[in-house]
């Protein structure tokens, strides 16, 4: 398993993460995703640390918590062997405090998921999103009072739009707290939304991406086809599921789908294997969240390490997945040009 820097931290974390999205299954939404108990939990970590595969990412929001309690029984006496990220900020009750990045909901939900997890510290924790709400130098200062009393070692943000990012970083190095150092970001060859602004973002500040969702919220698994029905066990079979992932334009997943088919029969490589070594090879990624509901597709998924694609074929998923950027992205690509026509 290759390693990498998480970001501009000395940090290092495996090319390939085990989401925890799957573990639990409770409530429709998650259910939909998967239900591992801590039986077959335990199962795939195992698997996972034999591949070499150290890192696991869950958050408190996911079934509940249930997921976070699952996780922590099954790496139950080899937490020295494991990295923990997990994510806060959703709604976790009914009171008015019980979401939210302020400090009372932070010290809770680092609190909850260190129980729930059966550990003392949180090697990454995450802002699930982004809280208008709460003064951004409150939140840092929260993040960094919990790095210095030592139940969080790093700290990264998720679902940021790009200016949310700056400013956060511009307030930590003014004051000297905390910085994120990774942003956990949708990211996939039917959702390229991240390159237009987060990724120079990224490159330029230092901020390692952790890529959800790499598989195109389950429409790169290779099983969805021009005119196929869809398989019995996919998220996609639950509205809920569907309506609170990723937009995406149908005709566009079959024309990434035919170009994945193509380089597949080049390589001999399954359709998740190639959606997810692309992912590898993009600037500013250190490491990719894959989600398994079993032993079959945790050992496939696996399988997306210890090769890569060429650049012919990287360029052939780049083309197939191209989309016309939004203003002002369109506009800034004419001074990449040799001769930009003024507009």
């Amino acid at each position: 398993m290759d390693y990498r820097q998480l970001g501009g931290s000395g940090f290092k974390v495996p090319a390939l993460c085990l989401g925890t999205g799957t573990f639990g299954g409770r409530g429709e939404f998650f259910k939909a995703w998967g239900g591992s108990d801590v039986a077959e939990a335990t199962r795939l970590v195992d698997i996972c640390l034999e591949a070499g595969l150290t890192m696991f990412d869950s958050a408190d929001g996911y079934s509940g918590g249930a997921a976070e309690e699952i996780l922590g029984q099954a790496i139950r006496g080899r937490r020295d062997q494991v990295i923990i990220s997990t994510k806060g900020t959703f709604r976790a009750g009914p009171g008015p405090n019980d979401v939210g990045s302020s400090r009372f909901h932070l010290i809770r939900a680092v609190e909850g998921s260190l129980r729930r997890l059966g550990t003392d510290y949180i090697d990454l924790y995450q802002l699930h999103g982004f809280d208008a709400m709460t003064p951004v130098e409150e939140v840092l200062q929260t993040l960094d009072d919990l790095v210095r009393a030592g139940k969080i070692r790093y700290i990264g943000c998720s679902n940021f739009s790009g200016w949310h990012l700056m400013k956060a970083l511009a307030v930590s190095e003014r004051y000297g707290l905390a910085r994120y150092v990774a942003h956990q970001a949708y990211y996939s060859l039917i959702g390229r939304d991240y390159e237009w602004e987060l990724m120079p973002l990224a490159l330029d500040q230092k901020v390692g991406a952790v890529v959800w969702s790499p598989l195109g919220w389950g429409r790169l698994t290779g099983k969805i086809r021009r005119g196929a029905a869809l398989p019995e066990t996919s998220r996609l079979q639950s509205k809920q599921a569907v309506d609170g992932g990723p937009p995406v334009d149908q005709e566009l997943v079959y024309q990434i789908v035919d170009a994945l088919d193509a380089v597949a029969q080049e390589t001999g490589k399954s359709v998740p294997q190639i959606a997810l070594n692309w992912l590898l090879q993009r600037p500013s990624v250190a490491t990719v969240v894959i989600g398994a509901r079993n032993e079959t597709q945790l050992r496939d998924n696996l399988g997306a390490v210890g090769w890569a694609l060429t650049p012919q074929q990287i360029a052939q998923l780049d083309a197939a997945s191209a989309v016309t950027l939004p203003y002002p992205y369109w506009h800034q690509r004419g001074f990449t040009e040799r001769n930009p026509a003024p507009v």
